[in-house]
């Protein structure tokens, strides 16, 4: 669901595997912005149904792990929040659509914007030992995406701007975060993707790390300012 640069940059068909890339994040984007527009049980089986391949990727990741049992109950707790987290948003009858899709706007404005500025900009790597190709101009980029994003959600929704783009920032950041404590863990198993499932993607854990990273802290923003049930108001409204 991102715009993650291919993981096979440097084998040569870079291009074949951007067009399979791009497709399959065009189909991913679609379907999760129509199970976001319809909501109820549509919304709900979705994510379900992407907690269980996140739990179901982490148990092959960590299989052959020291301290195994650990290992399994963070990934429950981590596959848990995948579907958690957006549920609670969702539930917001009159905000939950709109604090879905900020969140997708700010995601994804910060993996494509990274991404872009990064390849074209370049410069020093952010933090080279657990993921090689991000750079310190990307994380820039993708922020500012993510603000431009947030803005622009703000605007159409009429919300106060100040607050959202201070917001877009701070999960922007968590992001990446996000994204890099995944590639840290897989890097802790010695495997560059989760799974093969999603053709030029690797696996649904690969593509959810940022957003499972900014829906927590969005849903624990929400809860404290709207309590669970207006988690979304909580979030967006200010």
């Amino acid at each position: 669901m991102t715009g993650k640069p291919p993981s096979d940059a440097c084998t040569g068909n870079i291009g074949d595997n951007l067009l399979v890339r791009v497709a399959s994040s065009f189909v991913l984007a679609a379907a999760a912005i129509g199970a976001a527009w319809r909501g109820g049980a549509v919304f709900a089986i979705f994510w379900g149904a992407a907690a269980l391949v996140v739990a179901w990727e982490w148990m092959m990741l960590v299989a052959r792990a020291e301290n195994r049992a650990r290992w399994l109950a963070a990934g429950a707790l981590y596959a848990a929040l995948t579907a958690v987290a957006p549920l609670m948003l969702r539930a917001d009858a009159v905000h939950g659509l709109a604090a879905i899709l900020f969140l997708f706007a700010i995601v994804w404005a910060t993996d494509v914007m990274g991404y872009v500025v990064g390849r074209a900009i370049g410069g020093p790597k952010l933090w080279p030992a657990i993921s090689p190709n991000k750079t310190w101009s990307g994380a820039l980029g993708g922020t500012i995406g993510a603000l431009a994003a947030g803005l622009a959600v703000a605007a159409a929704a009429s919300l106060a701007l100040l607050p959202i783009a201070i917001l877009a920032v701070i999960l922007s950041m968590v992001a990446q975060a996000g994204d890099f404590i995944e590639s840290a863990v897989k890097r802790r198993f010695g495997v560059k993707d989760a799974s093969h499932l999603i053709p030029g993607h690797g696996g649904v854990m690969d593509r959810l790390d940022s957003f499972i990273a900014a829906a927590l802290v969005a849903i624990v923003i929400g809860v404290v300012r709207g309590g669970p049930h207006a988690a979304a108001q909580g979030l967006l409204i200010w």
